[in-house]
């Protein structure tokens, strides 16, 4: 939604070159970014998250990390790590379990900012 609305915006600023952009119509265009607030919170949260990655075991760090990090499908860790496909489907379960608990006694609940 936002391309097309830029690209509408663009559009239209080409069309008037020489139409100069005033006050008004500068103060109304949406600013997408993140606020300083919940810059921090995402931050914050991410720092949390890697001090909790840290606190899991070697076998679930490593499956965690190929997974979420390195975008690694099931059987790709499968035959990464040389385990079977199950194996790594069971550790994953185990270390989101693990990292959401890590996650809640760092007082992050779920979702991101």
């Amino acid at each position: 939604m936002l391309a097309i609305t830029r690209f509408k915006a663009l559009s239209a600023l080409r069309r008037r070159k020489d139409a100069e952009l005033d006050d008004e119509a500068a103060n109304a265009i949406e600013d997408a970014s993140d606020d300083p607030e919940v810059a921090v919170q995402k931050k914050d949260t991410g720092e949390a998250l890697r001090k909790c990655l840290t606190a899991l075991s070697l076998e679930h760090r490593e499956i965690v990390d190929l997974v979420y990090y390195h975008e690694k499908s099931v059987e790709e860790v499968a035959e990464i790590v040389g385990i079977s496909g199950n194996t790594v489907k069971t550790r994953l379960f185990y270390a989101r379990k693990k990292l959401a608990e890590l996650l809640k006694a760092a007082g992050i609940e779920r979702g991101w900012p």
